[in-house]
């Protein structure tokens, strides 16, 4: 195994993901996932600004940089899914479904049949059966735990094919975040070392939640229903706004409700004002 094309976000745990394949020797190529189209002229992603990073990353690792974009497959197969999960009164996770479907198959794909890869990496907190490099193949590959419980990503790996996961690397997951920053900072990535992070759904970025999905869904009244004594309390827009277990801020209410049952049929949700975990208990 020769050559491996890294995940490179313009962050600093595919930065040092990066430099760990060079440093063992692998034939490293950067490459930069462009997920959403950025001719959307109300996205809030930071794409641009991550691009530029990403691009200066490599030069500085003296690796390949290559960008992209998967703008067409992320619409199809990741944001389209999450719109019809919604309508239908499900909460679909779009990680979950962007690194089954995009970084750990359509970017493996292109790497594979278009850079000539034996491997790709990302900056993941997990581990992989096989090694931090694919060193040890035994049996079928299994996902494992980071060793930094506290930031461990497995949940969102967690749907990616065996065949995929055979051809995957996680550098970074042996590593506390604390030394992924000091080998950063220690290689001359001081700036991507203290970068803030980036946090939540790229596509919505530091938008409202609820309004974002309303350029994408249509409004439909429904009530807000005390689960308690079947009283109607207010009036939301839709359930397709509205996940298992959030807090709800009612007008009206001083304290806040969470949510606990939702029915797409009569756009009817269930709240309660405490012991929220009880009734997830019940009815999950």
């Amino acid at each position: 195994m020769k050559k491996v094309v890294c995940a490179i976000s313009g962050g600093v745990d595919s930065a040092v993901a990066a430099y760990l394949l060079k440093k063992q020797g692998f034939q490293t190529i950067g490459l930069f996932m462009k997920n959403w189209d950025l001719l959307d002229e109300h996205s809030g992603c930071s794409n641009q600004k991550d691009a530029h990073d990403a691009a200066l990353i490599c030069r500085k690792l003296n690796i390949p940089y290559v960008e992209m974009s998967f703008a067409k497959e992320y619409w199809n197969d990741v944001f389209s899914e999450l719109i019809r999960g919604y309508i239908n009164g499900k909460s679909p996770n779009p990680d979950v479904l962007c690194n089954k479907q995009i970084k750990f198959g359509y970017f493996l794909k292109y790497a594979v049949n278009n850079l000539g890869a034996d491997a790709i990496a990302t900056g993941h907190y997990a581990k992989n059966s096989w090694g931090q490099f694919l060193q040890n193949h035994n049996f079928e590959a299994k996902l494992l735990k980071a060793n930094d419980a506290c930031k461990d990503q497995t949940l969102f790996l967690s749907q990616i094919s065996q065949s995929s996961l055979q051809k995957s690397m996680f550098p970074i997951g042996c590593y506390k975040k604390a030394s992924v920053k000091q080998i950063a900072s220690d290689i001359g990535l001081d700036f991507i070392a203290k970068k803030k992070e980036s946090t939540g759904i790229c596509f919505i970025g530091k938008r409202n939640f609820q309004k974002f999905m309303l350029e994408y869904l249509p409004a439909k009244k429904g009530y807000f229903i005390d689960f308690d004594d079947n009283k109607i309390i207010g009036e939301h827009h839709g359930v397709q706004f509205w996940t298992i277990g959030q807090r709800a801020l009612i007008p009206g209410r001083k304290k806040p409700y969470f949510v606990v049952k939702r029915n797409p049929s009569d756009q009817s949700i269930f709240v309660v004002r405490y012991c929220v975990l009880i009734y997830l208990f019940i009815y999950s």
